[in-house]
């Protein structure tokens, strides 16, 4: 049975945590979904992850429905999270209503939005209305990378009471869920205490009713260092390389194909 909105909320109330993983295309859904992982999210990180642009900031609307179909595809059970990319709903609340509309039209079963204060919370209410469940975003919002100078912990000292004051106004809105990122611990505990729907944290510290990671990063496919909150379940890039170095030799040795791999 398909995980919905309403089964966040349950759990929240229960105290039972739940995982959302990444996932860009049907064959990495399915995986997801068969492992079962309640949430996939389609995230806007599909830009750097897979498609080699520099920042979140650079993949389009087109390119993302193109992804969300490709999940859509591949998953059964879990709850379908279409992030909307940069530019798609900062325009207009008109905009925000086609771009979710279309997330919904391919399979997607909610949004998700990055950022707090009025726009956003009007953006949301507006998408609720319509009856687009919307998922929030704050703290380290990657859209805003140019804006806040880099990849750093958000919500430090003053800035975590606005981060709250956000948190409450994206629930107020309307908002079933919400990701928290790179934020103190303790401010995500506060939110998650304080504001009455399901937090999902990434780099947010233990307190938060979910977790998020990125399928890449937790099966150690992506090169170089991870952020600080990331935990390598895996180290798939190795293993990858070894049977890449294992084919091609044994192809230029003549060991590969046999008679096994031959038709007769």
């Amino acid at each position: 049975m398909t995980v919905t909105i309403h089964d966040l909320a349950q759990w929240r109330a229960r105290g039972q945590k739940f995982a959302m993983v990444t996932a860009y295309d049907a064959l990495s859904a399915r995986i997801v979904d068969d492992a079962g992982i309640p949430l996939i999210l389609v995230g806007d990180s599909v830009s750097n992850v897979l498609l080699g642009y520099a920042t979140t900031v650079q993949v389009t609307m087109d390119e993302m429905l193109h992804h969300a179909r490709a999940v859509a595809r591949g998953s059964r059970d879990a709850l379908l999270v279409g992030d909307l990319p940069f530019g798609s709903y900062q325009t207009s609340v008109e905009d925000a209503i086609r771009n979710a509309s279309e997330f919904l039209r391919v399979g997607m079963h909610c949004v998700k939005l990055e950022g707090g204060g009025q726009p956003s919370i009007d953006v949301v209410r507006a998408l609720v209305d319509r009856g687009i469940p919307v998922m929030g975003h704050l703290g380290l919002t990657p859209q805003s990378v140019n804006a806040l100078g880099g990849y750093k912990v958000q919500g430090r000292g003053d800035a975590g009471e606005q981060l709250l004051a956000d948190a409450h106004g994206l629930a107020e809105a309307g908002a079933f869920s919400m990701v928290l990122e790179c934020v103190p611990a303790e401010l995500g505990r506060r939110v998650t205490d304080e504001v009455g729907v399901p937090t999902n944290g990434i780099g947010a510290g233990p307190h938060t009713d979910g977790q998020v990671l990125v399928l890449h990063d937790l099966l150690g496919l992506t090169p170089g260092p991870s952020p600080r909150f990331v935990k390598r379940y895996a180290d798939l890039a190795s293993k990858m390389s070894d049977a890449l170095q294992l084919f091609a030799k044994e192809v230029a040795e003549g060991a590969y194909p046999t008679d096994a791999q031959s038709y007769r």
